[in-house]
């Protein structure tokens, strides 16, 4: 009887440690949202503005802090310490930072992937991370500074992962670890009070790379309105500045000069397909690697390997096979092009090019802001930000010009050589084709280019990192997540003999 009575005391404690135990990532969240003032009124926040006083506690440097937020990503920080500097920015289109030792310099790369998952994260929480194709998951626990807490992990799409700890008891976030390019940013937060029905942490400790920081707010409000104009670039007084339309003119030229020297060149892509796993994990799903060259203007791609893993006798003989094919539809479709153009022009009615969509021509769809000279991979370079432009007539336009009318982003220019080096952009709308019938292209889909400089003549592709969602026929949903790299650029001619491309290296 004794041991039926120890049962029964014992087994409830078994069951409450397993649901404890086993508290799901909505309950946590559910909670939280609850403690710091409930989800709706947590949703009502559209922009925010903190102050107040940062130490660094190495050596007591102190000074003022301040950090605001706008909806929908415009994200602002900076701080001062014994009048050293520093600030960092996010614009809705590139993130910036600057200092008092090296100055203002654009983010590139892993720190601007990261810095514009921390700003959408700084005004959005967690709360629209489905619309955001991002995950969370379930970190298990741990014990901060003798609290138990429950940790959550949430993953963008492009596989930043943003490390939440809330507290067991209370329900309150506690920590956050964001990651920051090759560092990991860590912000301890305490003494919450509640301003206008959210609560709000009024003490920050932060960590950010081997410096340990005290922040001591001062003052917290919601809702001011704050004009875009805060989070940008910052203007340099006596600074040049390039003159941009003179810069497209010079970058279109080069790019007719480019199309002709790309047909001399060949090299090898690998094409990469990843996917956000439900356990928040961005994995490689398959792989494909390309060999490509150009023919009179057009890409020829002849695939090598897949997975890794070469073609076998039978796979290659029948991509060859293809690639000859391919070569003879060109050679045709360019003696119809031919024919055409001298039947159209004797009827007074050119046919329009169909050559490669040029930077420059993409650009006539954007407004140009924040005009600024850095240095990027040791060269000079032109950097803009783009953003539609809403006097640009894309009733009339063509649909490539409509869909780059619609993204905003970053481009840097090699100043010397008049080539794109960089390119970051994402669609500001959504973009329908067909009026929607064929394919919706989600907002928010992004794209991201760099290149590299080659036989100090020509700028070509590194790397490529594209990230969408797009519904087909109005029913299927596809989200790709994808890594383009591109290497090994050889300098040959091309011939065309018997439908095949001989390849002949330059002497």
């Amino acid at each position: 009887m004794k041991r039926s009575l120890f049962l029964i005391i014992l087994i409830p404690t078994f069951l409450c440690v397993a649901n404890v135990a086993a508290q799901s990532p909505s309950k946590i969240l559910k909670q939280a949202n609850k403690v710091l003032g409930g989800e709706k009124v947590l949703q009502t926040v559209q922009s925010w503005q903190k102050a107040g006083k940062i130490t660094r506690l190495k050596d007591n440097a102190s000074g003022s802090f301040q950090m605001q937020t706008a909806q929908p990503n415009f994200y602002n920080s900076r701080f001062d310490l014994n009048g050293f500097e520093t600030e960092v920015g996010y614009n809705g289109k590139s993130g910036w930072m600057r200092d008092s030792r090296d100055g203002l310099r654009t983010l590139t790369g892993e720190a601007s992937r990261d810095f514009a998952a921390e700003a959408n994260f700084r005004n959005a929480r967690w709360l629209d991370y489905k619309k955001q194709k991002a995950k969370i998951t379930s970190g298990g626990k741990a014990n901060l500074n003798g609290n138990a807490a429950n940790v959550l992990t949430l993953t963008t799409a492009k596989g930043v992962s943003i490390k939440m700890y809330f507290d067991q008891t209370t329900g309150l976030l506690i920590r956050e670890e964001i990651p920051a390019g090759d560092l990991i940013k860590t912000f301890d937060y305490g003494d919450y009070q509640a301003v206008n029905g959210v609560n709000e942490p009024f003490t920050i400790n932060a960590k950010i790379g081997e410096d340990a920081y005290e922040i001591k707010l001062e003052q917290v409000t919601h809702n001011q309105t704050i004009a875009k104009e805060n989070f940008d670039f910052p203007k340099i007084s006596g600074e040049p500045l390039p003159d941009i339309p003179r810069l497209l003119m010079e970058l279109q030229k080069n790019e007719d000069k480019i199309d002709e020297i790309l047909e001399d060149y060949s090299y090898t892509q690998k094409s990469i397909k990843r996917e956000l796993g439900k356990d928040g994990v961005l994995r490689e799903t398959e792989s494909e690697t390309f060999q490509l060259s150009f023919h009179k203007g057009n890409r020829i791609r002849r695939l090598v390997e897949k997975n890794g893993k070469p073609l076998s006798e039978k796979e290659q003989a029948d991509e060859d096979k293809n690639v000859q094919k391919r070569v003879a539809e060109i050679e045709k479709e360019i003696a119809k092009k031919e024919a055409r153009a001298v039947s159209q022009t004797a009827n007074g009615t050119p046919e329009e090019n169909n050559q490669r969509i040029s930077t420059a021509e993409v650009l006539r769809a954007s407004r140009l802001v924040n005009p600024r000279r850095e240095r990027f991979r040791g060269r000079d370079v032109v950097v803009f930000d783009f953003e539609p432009n809403p006097d640009f007539d894309f009733r009339n336009a063509k649909s490539f010009l409509k869909f780059f009318g619609k993204t905003a982003g970053v481009m840097w220019i090699d100043e010397q050589d008049k080539q794109v080096a960089r390119l970051e952009a994402f669609l500001f709308d959504d973009f329908k084709i067909a009026g929607g019938l064929l394919a919706n292209l989600k907002k928010g889909a992004s794209f991201a280019l760099e290149q590299e400089r080659v036989n100090d003549e020509i700028w070509l592709p590194s790397v490529a990192d594209i990230n969408l969602s797009v519904k087909v026929l109005l029913v299927k949903g596809i989200n790709v997540n994808q890594i383009l790299k591109s290497y090994n650029y050889r300098k040959f001619k091309t011939e065309v003999k018997d439908s095949k491309v001989d390849e002949i290296k330059n002497p």
